[in-house]
């Protein structure tokens, strides 16, 4: 696997305090089915702004995921190697909060399905167009990580087709890129019916959702447009424009993304504009600028943010659990009835973060990096925020007690 031009190697800093931000809107969105609000108009607005937020961290981290993957590959850097790297990276946290999920479950008296916890545990779920592995899954948000293995395993074969594109031709690349992932939905939508969906798209179909959520290929439309930008900026041809445009440019777009029904807020929108702040804060780590971003803080916490993801919603849903919330089926409000003033709500909210962050780093500490010093290719290692792409957000509460 090579890249054309051949990428700058160096530390990516301000794309790992990204990491965090985004793994946070993953943590606001799927905070929203708690209803830790007992102030009905909060909890609505609260619900109607952050309903999109962890999908548009799904789309940051897939195309982070090859943009960075691209960036960092070299000329004579093996497909096993790079599968080696990836698995040592994502399965040790994976097996290890999978284990947590069951110990949970467990404890709290529920029943497990032997056949969608073997599918979660080897993550080929999100492969299934089955509702039962999603909504069964030991961890939901694993099923991120089922459509990773699916573009790792694509991209030994992507990116020499990438490398083809001649670089007068990497702004149309781009451009199609975006344009298919604005037609997943809009395929979706004429070609798929079926059953109405078990999870909380009561305006599409289960087909629909899984078509444009959860299916592999059609993320990886995603996947590509980071490639490609990758190439844009390796080849001198980006056009610069900052991290501030680029940040209202994808804010705009998750404005527009809340206005329109709920297949198009899944991923269709985010891509380009996603990339291009990619691009922005990726260009300005090369050119060794100072940002918010590369901070010490934001990169001790962009380092956790693969095990925070695996662990939030374990954690959030567990705690509202402990402290009166009950389980009454898929969708925001699912944990009733315990809810308590702005003040306590928010209060609660602000402990399951830190406990989160807390647990988070033990789990980099005692399982991610050590796996990685042990037993990743010793010949090099892809950036760590590579693995920032399987922090995507589920659909889903985590089942739990």
């Amino acid at each position: 696997m090579s890249v054309s031009s051949g990428a700058r190697i160096g530390k990516l800093d301000s794309l790992t305090g990204l990491r965090f931000i985004a793994a946070f809107l993953v943590f606001v969105s799927h905070a929203q089915w708690l209803s830790v609000f007992t102030n009905n108009t909060l909890q609505n607005s609260y619900s109607s702004v952050a309903k999109n937020a962890g999908s548009i961290g799904v789309s940051f981290f897939f195309a982070l995921s090859g943009f960075v993957l691209t960036w960092s590959a070299r000329p004579g850097d093996r497909p096993l190697w790079f599968w080696r790297r990836r698995a040592v990276k994502v399965l040790p946290n994976h097996v290890v909060a999978c284990v947590i999920a069951v110990v949970l479950l467990l404890a709290a008296g529920e029943s497990i399905r032997v056949g969608s916890a073997v599918a979660t545990l080897f993550l080929v779920h999100a492969w299934i167009p089955d509702p039962q592995f999603m909504a069964t899954s030991i961890n939901g948000v694993s099923w991120s990580l089922s459509v990773e293995v699916v573009l790792y395993l694509l991209f030994p074969l992507l990116l020499p087709l990438v490398n083809k594109i001649r670089e007068n031709r990497l702004w149309h690349s781009l451009a199609a890129a975006g344009v298919a992932a604005l037609l997943v939905p809009v395929v979706a939508l004429t070609l798929l019916s079926g059953q109405p969906s078990p999870f909380f798209a009561p305006d599409i179909t289960w087909p629909q959702l899984w078509f444009s959520h959860f299916f592999p290929i059609a993320r990886g439309m995603e996947f590509l447009v980071g490639m490609i930008m990758a190439r844009i900026v390796l080849s001198g041809r980006w056009t610069n424009v900052g991290i501030a445009p680029a940040a209202v440019l994808t804010g705009l777009a998750y404005a527009v993304a809340l206005q329109l029904p709920t297949i198009y807020g899944f991923a269709s929108l985010y891509p380009l504009p996603l990339s291009f702040l990619i691009a922005a804060v990726a260009t300005a780590d090369a050119r060794d600028r100072r940002t918010w971003l590369n901070s010490r803080p934001m990169v001790w916490l962009g380092e956790l943010s693969f095990a925070f993801f695996l662990l939030h919603p374990l954690v959030m849903f567990n705690l509202h659990a402990a402290m009166g919330g009950e389980w009454a089926g898929a969708g925001p409000g699912a944990y009733q009835p315990r809810s308590w003033s702005t003040p306590l709500a928010l209060l609660f909210l602000l402990g399951a973060l830190l406990t989160c962050v807390l647990l988070a780093r033990l789990l980099y500490r005692f399982v991610e990096a050590p796996a990685m010093r042990r037993w990743a290719s010793p010949r090099r290692r892809e950036f760590d925020m590579a693995s920032g792409a399987s922090q995507e957000t589920s659909t889903m509460p985590a089942r739990s007690p």
